[in-house]
């Protein structure tokens, strides 16, 4: 995205590792306290909770959006180790990751910036190792099943114990099946909402797998730390985006 921007916004959880690299300047700024300057380019570890990010640091800015446990095989670790945190792209990556942001900033467009991120991606990364396929299970498992009550639940399905499960599922995804079924829901209520639905708020928790209205706006609130008329007055033309 690109252009002069001013002001924050609230980012809200989406349960995915993300890489970001601001190409417009040589750091993104920390909106938390301190206000310190980070790297340019960041990972971004799946989060269970909003952030506040400056406007500024969208005027040219590039980034990854990881599908669950697609991270892992490009980090040579754990993704819980990046869970609601922050780690330079070259801490994880090395020299690896100058060479793309100076890439980056070479192509003229966004679809050549965009095209030059691909390239790298598969050229650095040849023998990058497909997720666990329990992992890809149950992670589709919920996508189909928003209203699935527990881990062991979960792990009925795949013959695993709800330990072995939850450990490698939050080693991959960063989250715990809990977490990212949680996040989940409140993703599907998000995308609802955003569409501008015109549906009572018990229908649109029963919809969105919430046990009553009162669960839904609690889990809203606990992601989002606003309401969803809130949310809905404030929305941006991104889902997870909303004015502070």
């Amino acid at each position: 995205m690109t252009g002069p921007l001013a002001g924050r916004e609230r980012i809200l959880p989406n349960g995915c590792v993300q890489i970001v690299i601001n190409l417009a300047r040589g750091y993104i700024q920390d909106c938390g306290e301190g206000e310190r300057r980070m790297p340019a380019s960041l990972i971004v570890g799946a989060r269970t909770a909003y952030e506040i990010v400056d406007r500024s640091d969208m005027a040219e800015l590039a980034g990854i959006l990881f599908h669950p446990a697609g991270f892992a095989r490009f980090a040579g670790d754990a993704a819980d180790l990046f869970t609601n945190g922050y780690a330079a792209l070259e801490d994880v990556w090395g020299s690896k990751a100058g060479r793309l942001r100076e890439c980056m900033g070479e192509a003229l467009t966004p679809e050549t910036k965009l095209a030059a991120m691909e390239g790298f991606l598969v050229n650095a990364f040849p023998r990058a190792n497909a997720a666990h396929p329990m992992v890809n299970f149950a992670v589709n498992h919920i996508a189909r099943s928003p209203r699935i009550a527990s881990v062991a639940e979960l792990a009925g399905q795949t013959g695993w114990s709800a330990r072995r499960l939850s450990q490698v599922f939050r080693e991959q995804v960063g989250l715990t099946p809990k977490q990212w079924c949680r996040i989940q829901r409140f993703q599907r209520a998000l995308r609802r909402l955003h569409a501008g639905a015109d549906i009572a708020w018990s229908d649109l928790a029963l919809d969105c797998g919430y046990y009553d209205q009162s669960h839904f706006a609690n889990e809203f609130r606990a992601f989002s730390g606003i309401d969803a008329t809130t949310y809905s007055a404030r929305r941006t033309q991104w889902t997870n985006h909303v004015q502070v």
